[in-house]
């Protein structure tokens, strides 16, 4: 089975405490790695997935973001999910954005990583992958080896059959969520009021057997931090 994905979230309302002193003056998402702002990173990788339609979570510093995702020149149209009053966190922000959102499964993507591809478009990839009937979750993960400035100790472990399992304590797993997801509509229900966490849907999706992973084949890096910024730039250049 294969998806047809029509619309896409861009998680950008953080407060990217972990990237000052550069998010002293803008949203995190602004900040420039090779050559341009990490969100325009998210946003290609959209525009070539072919995705119609992209909604945008904002709250710190939110003129600036908005400014910059107006004069942006797409194939696809940009909504905006306004978090200015009260920064709802990725399961919340995921909540009010969804009457935005159209179609089933929704892509979800966090700003703050950058990914190339592999033989193949991940997006794509995804898409092709996902099996509604099995999954109500289907996560872009990498090897922790391959995860470049990502210093954890992994996410989750997965089965031969793609399924999910959380990292035990104590113990290190061997693949890192990448901030790329698909998402089905029927795991967005019953949430919480207010802010909360997307591991609150993920637990329900793993202890139904539901949530999936795909391993992504090409390069991964996580830009959290300034001292992250080079050595990204450096590799992406040999690339």
């Amino acid at each position: 089975m294969s998806a047809k994905i029509e619309s896409a979230m861009v998680m950008a309302a953080g407060l990217g405490k972990r990237m000052r002193p550069l998010t002293a003056t803008r949203p995190k998402p602004l900040v420039r790695v090779a050559g341009k702002p990490l969100i325009d990173h998210s946003l290609d990788r959209i525009e070539a997935a072919g995705i119609g339609h992209v909604v945008v979570n904002v709250h710190y510093l939110a003129d600036a973001l908005e400014a910059h995702l107006a004069a942006q020149k797409r194939p696809f149209t940009i909504a905006i999910s306004d978090e200015r009053d009260r920064l709802l966190e990725t399961g919340g922000g995921m909540m009010k954005a969804l009457p935005q959102l159209t179609g089933d499964p929704i892509l979800i993507v966090n700003s703050d990583n950058i990914w190339t591809d592999g033989p193949q478009d991940s997006i794509e990839q995804l898409a092709r992958h996902w099996d509604g009937e099995r999954m109500d979750a289907l996560l872009l993960v990498i090897r922790q080896a391959s995860a470049t400035g990502h210093g954890g100790r992994g996410d989750f472990h997965m089965d031969p059959t793609g399924q999910l399992s959380r990292r035990k304590p104590g113990r290190i797993a061997p693949f890192v969520y990448t901030g790329v997801q698909l998402v089905s509509r029927r795991l967005l229900v019953d949430a919480p009021e207010g802010p909360f966490s997307t591991n609150i849907f993920w637990d329900r999706a793993i202890a139904a057997g539901r949530l999936y992973g795909l391993s992504h084949m090409g390069q991964w890096f996580d830009v959290g931090t300034p001292a992250s910024i080079g050595p990204t730039e450096a590799a992406l250049t040999d690339g």
